[in-house]
């Protein structure tokens, strides 16, 4: 069995037009090698590439309300939760879903990736509000695999180091024997992304296997379990940043979801970048 080992990079709080691509060369030089797993969150990405968006400008409309007020605190609040087995402190926050700012979000969600999107409690279509401020939320990549190879371009240009770049989101991909589907949008080749809501559900409620969720390569060819593989060792070493949820970034600076600003989250440890190495007796005296 192949094992790998993982560092996780500090960086800045990338912010909207944020030179992210010197910001990576600059944390990888000296560190990364031929043949490692550059790993970068879509979601750094999205907030440097300015593809966020202000939902305190959002009109919610008839829909979004009332998935807001009814499908939100009751039927994700009192029974989905149970089915899903989320945990208690989660389940509570579902019961008490922010009806103003909730419908705007629900509205967004609606608009940029349809009902079945919007059914899902939170991430909605890899719609997402964690550690961002304000009212912003990131929208997903239109074009990951166009920036993934942009990375690795700029990394042999400047470095003259082949890589493998993966962008990957926190959304889950589950996993049954060697099927893997994920209730994400434009995943990468044998992930299979359909279904929204019902496929979280089925997930969930299953306990089916679930890691994070690799949207694009450059580089090298991976296999979707071998990327899965790549994207959960550097999950798990880079840790949830100011929080897993918005409500959990809320509570670390004790103000509510909408009162976070840029200077908060420049304060926290970001790692928007892991390298990912395969263990490779030949490589043991390389920098971790």
């Amino acid at each position: 069995m192949t094992k790998y080992r993982a560092l996780a990079l500090a960086t800045e709080y990338w912010k909207p037009g944020d030179d992210y691509l010197n910001s990576i060369v600059g944390k990888l030089a000296n560190r990364v090698c031929d043949a490692d797993f550059v790993v970068i969150s879509e979601k750094a990405l999205s907030t440097a590439l300015s593809n966020i968006l202000d939902e305190s400008t959002v009109k919610a409309g008839f829909n979004a309300k009332m998935i807001s007020r009814f499908w939100m605190r009751i039927v994700w609040g009192y029974f989905l939760s149970v089915i899903c087995h989320l945990g208690k402190r989660l389940t509570q926050r579902l019961r008490q879903y922010p009806l103003e700012a909730g419908s705007r979000h629900k509205q967004v969600a609606l608009q940029q990736a349809g009902l079945l999107q919007a059914l899902i409690w939170g991430s909605e279509g890899g719609i997402d509000g964690s550690n961002l401020p304000f009212s912003y939320v990131s929208l997903p990549l239109s074009n990951p695999h166009e920036v993934a190879d942009a990375i690795r371009r700029q990394i042999w240009r400047r470095l003259k180091k082949k890589v493998c770049v993966v962008i990957v989101d926190t959304d889950k991909t589950y996993s049954f024997r060697n099927f893997h589907f994920s209730p994400r949008p434009k995943t990468m080749k044998g992930i299979h992304s359909f279904g929204g809501f019902f496929a979280y559900v089925i997930g969930r409620a299953l306990k089916l296997r679930k890691r994070s969720t690799p949207l694009a390569v450059a580089g090298c060819r991976l296999h979707a379990e071998e990327a899965l593989k790549i994207a959960n060792i550097a999950d798990r070493a880079r840790g949830a940043g100011s929080g897993a949820t918005v409500w959990d970034m809320a509570a670390r600076f004790h103000v509510s979801v909408t009162e976070i600003d840029w200077d908060m989250l420049a304060q926290m440890k970001h790692t928007p970048l892991v390298i990912v190495r395969k263990n490779d007796a030949a490589k043991q005296d390389l920098p971790f």
